[in-house]
């Protein structure tokens, strides 16, 4: 290696350096580029309306923050309450489960006790997962002003890049090579209709699951309606691992009524999720890119172990942007368009070209 590559190999090792330093940063412009992009949405139909962008985007932004205030003034005070007694609640749950497996076992033949799963050591295991849970989620709120300016952060970006996007997309854009600018517009085109699909979907998906899911335990007669709905509708934006948390503590607190309760809210759960899964996923994310569930599991597993509960939460956004850079750039700009010779060396099929008067041009 002469000079020159070296001095380009340490430029990209600091490089990747900093980007891994400040990549919490990075995953809240994420999300402010996400709001950005389904706002953005609400401003183009008023743009056609006849209203100007900077109006259109203060109106988009009011609307907004409007909804997050009144949602926020109607649940947030009775589901932080209810939480608190549901976080009393779930270890009277465990307890009594213990206690109910040891009279169970005491029924049992002593030759078939070896046959049968030990409860209580089960449960000794979830209890540690389940308080982590909740004392994760409580420490959310202990750091009160750090998570202020975060979402202030986010806030500002977000009108920011709502306001003059073109800007941003054109800075963007002018990373890559001049004979490829008009091919990154379509696949940035293509990731924003993409998001908005995803947000769109999950959207309709945590509301009509934190509906029926509030109807059935109502319907059970399962203490805290509100909490353990709203917990269930939230964690909907986290597949696969989301609705399997929210079914521990509707359960935990059922069992403080009757066993009985506690494999009803079971059912409840494996039935509602079944009709997501083969009635309102179809329905709601048909124009959604398809994700495979390995893949979808997956991502989520690196992104929490490499960006905490943030990576966890924005995972399936990021995998599908991924994606879409991999299909568009790797395999069809690339893979799909090289091909071997007679010695069996690769050669591309298709030759670059340049930007001329706004169109991409074959350079012979």
């Amino acid at each position: 290696m002469n000079l020159g590559q070296w001095i380009g190999l340490i430029a990209l090792l600091v490089s990747l350096y900093i980007l891994w330093q400040i990549r919490q940063v990075i995953l809240l412009v994420f999300i402010a580029v996400v709001f950005a992009i389904a706002l953005n949405r609400l401003v183009r139909r008023m743009r056609q309306s006849g209203a100007k962008r900077n109006l259109a985007a203060a109106l988009s932004v009011s609307i907004f923050l409007g909804i997050l205030v009144a949602l926020s003034w109607l649940i947030i005070p009775s589901f932080v309450e209810q939480f608190q007694q549901l976080a009393e609640l779930v270890p009277r749950g465990f307890e009594r489960v213990q206690n109910w497996a040891i009279v169970m076992e005491n029924q049992i033949p002593n030759r078939f006790l070896n046959y049968v799963p030990r409860v209580d050591r089960l449960l000794q295991q979830i209890q540690p997962v389940v308080a982590w849970i909740f004392n994760n989620f409580f420490s959310l709120f202990s750091n009160f002003f750090l998570i202020v300016l975060n979402l202030l952060l986010v806030l500002v970006l977000t009108i920011m890049f709502l306001i003059k996007p073109r800007p941003y997309r054109q800075g963007f854009v002018l990373l890559f090579p001049a004979f490829y600018r008009s091919r990154v517009n379509e696949i940035l085109s293509q990731c924003e209709e993409s998001l908005v699909s995803w947000i769109r979907g999950i959207l309709i998906d945590m509301f009509v699951i934190g509906l029926v899911s509030a109807i059935g335990l109502w319907l059970l007669g399962v203490p805290l309606v509100l909490a353990n709905s709203a917990l269930a509708g939230l964690l909907e934006a986290i597949p696969n691992v989301g609705p399997t948390l929210s079914v521990i503590p509707p359960m935990a607190v059922a069992l403080l009524d009757a066993p009985w309760k506690a494999g009803a809210v079971l059912v409840l759960y494996i039935v509602i999720q079944q009709l997501e899964q083969y009635l309102l996923v179809p329905y709601v994310m048909a124009t959604q890119v398809s994700l495979l569930p390995a893949v979808t599991l997956l991502s989520q597993v690196i992104f929490a172990i490499f960006f905490g509960f943030l990576g966890l939460f924005l995972a399936i956004p990021l995998i599908i942007v991924i994606q879409i850079w991999i299909q568009e750039v790797l395999v069809k700009d690339i893979l799909d368009n090289w091909k071997a010779d007679e010695k069996g060396h690769p050669v591309q099929t298709e030759e670059l070209g340049e930007v001329r008067d706004g169109k991409v041009e074959v350079l012979k």
